[in-house]
């Protein structure tokens, strides 16, 4: 893009940043060097001044089909003129029955059923509370115990946030849910360093949940829920045989396993979702983000045919589970669900993701030896790469990496603490793999 383009392209600058409180991020750092996007388009964002950025993070793990689709917008367009709301309750609308269909029938196994909410958090906190209904109306009641895992990260309900396992995200909120434990995380830096994908030791550490078990009593505990890959918390894979070792453990004491493939699904482990990859049927999947591409808020409990139908023994009159929200299934949310999964069909990108994984592995272990990696971990597009903390402050090394990459470098990536998390769209080339890496590696020499 020529200067010229660029300042046509240029977006008006707000006159105040003051009024927006802004999540999950530093709100006084930001504002004084505020990074702002204007507009976006396949593997591009453009800042307010016109400058392309490379999307390294797919936005937010979402943006998997890339950005502006032209097939997604036409779809939200037509729907938006045709229907813009319809009640979730008590009434539907055809295009929700068939994203459902659709969606489960992307799901292993016999998870043929789909609630549908606005996103990942609350997916979770829906597949909690079914969870706990479940063995209520089975007349387990007294399996009300929750299990997360630490370092976990799912969503921002007071569910999420209770099984979840990042300290930040739990300590200034009181005493969150009661009866919830945690199993030990995955990650080991002095066996599993320099990892491409799924890491030979810490199966073992799925067997803490028989501690667990005999420490509460295993009829008293509902539901265990994981990331098959933790995500938000610096890309940690799973151990090989891990996933393997808790659901046979959960089948042992009638234990559910949800499995949260907020991030994981639709393709960003080269599988529809992560349970096809390792060969795990949970009894509930959670997905968010890349179900519409990040183009309209949605999220979602696929849920085992048993589950579902335990609920469908009473009066038909009556409501079988006390739950929903008043924009489940929003119209526009299934238009760009469905015009997303024919791109992902159409595109092979599931396949494509697979296919690249190798390549975007090697790519990553390039940055090995820069001065302050600590650690590099890749499982499907997405990698992990830690830094060595500066003395003055945990995670100033990563935010500035993150300033440098966009002001300097056009390169958007996340950050969680001082490591670093790549997660570029699904249609990303191998030429531009080669690119993120190259910029990044010179962002990381940036701020050694």
């Amino acid at each position: 893009m020529s200067l010229t383009e660029a300042r046509l392209s240029a977006a008006p600058l707000p006159n105040d940043l003051e009024a927006y409180w802004m999540p999950f991020t530093p709100n006084r750092a930001f504002k004084k060097a505020p990074r702002l996007i204007a507009r976006a388009k396949g593997m591009y964002y453009y800042a307010a001044d016109g400058r392309a950025v490379l999307d390294a993070a797919a936005g937010m793990w979402c943006c998997n089909a890339g950005h502006g689709r032209d097939e997604i917008v036409a779809a939200i367009k037509r729907q938006a003129e045709e229907l813009d709301y319809a009640p979730a309750f008590q009434f539907g609308h055809p295009h929700a029955f068939e994203l459902a269909s659709r969606v489960a029938a992307l799901a292993p196994g016999d998870l043929d059923h789909v609630f549908f909410c606005n996103s990942g958090s609350e997916a979770v906190d829906t597949a909690l509370k079914i969870a706990l209904a479940y063995h209520h109306v089975r007349g387990e009641g007294a399996r009300t115990r929750l299990i997360g895992r630490e370092r976990g990260y799912h969503g921002v309900g007071f569910g999420g946030i209770s099984v979840g396992g990042i300290v930040n995200n739990r300590k200034f909120f009181g005493s969150l849910l009661t009866g919830v434990d945690h199993l030990p995380h995955t990650y080991n830096r002095e066996t599993q360093a320099f990892t491409k994908g799924e890491p030979e030791w810490g199966a073992h550490l799925a067997d803490d949940l028989e501690r667990i078990a005999a420490l509460h009593d295993p009829c008293t505990i509902a539901a265990v829920i994981v990331e098959p890959m933790a995500g938000s918390t610096g890309v940690l894979p799973p151990p090989k045989g891990y996933l393997q070792r808790l659901r046979a453990i959960c089948d042992k004491y009638g234990i559910l396993l949800i499995l949260d493939e907020v991030i994981t699904g639709f393709g960003r482990l080269g599988f529809a979702f992560a349970a096809e990859r390792y060969g795990v049927a949970p009894d509930m999947i959670t997905f968010a983000k890349g179900v519409t591409s990040g183009a309209v808020p949605m999220g979602g409990v696929i849920v085992r045919a048993p589950i579902y139908d335990a609920f469908m023994r009473g009066p038909e009159h009556v409501i079988e589970l006390f739950h929903g929200y008043t924009y489940s299934a929003h119209p526009l949310a299934c238009a760009a669900g469905l015009a997303t999964l024919d791109l992902y069909r159409e595109e092979k990108l599931f396949e494509r993701a697979r296919a690249l994984e190798p390549k975007f592995g090697d790519a990553a272990m390039t940055l090995r030896g820069l001065p302050g990696v600590l650690d590099i971990r890749t499982v499907g597009l997405v990698a992990g790469i830690d830094l060595a903390s500066k003395p003055d402050g945990f995670g100033k090394r990563a935010y500035a990496a993150m300033e440098k990459a966009f002001h300097e470098q056009g390169v958007m990536i996340r950050v969680t603490g001082d490591t670093i998390a790549l997660s570029p769209p699904l249609i990303v080339s191998e030429d531009e793999i080669g690119e993120i890496f190259a910029k990044v590696g010179k962002v990381i020499e940036a701020v050694r």
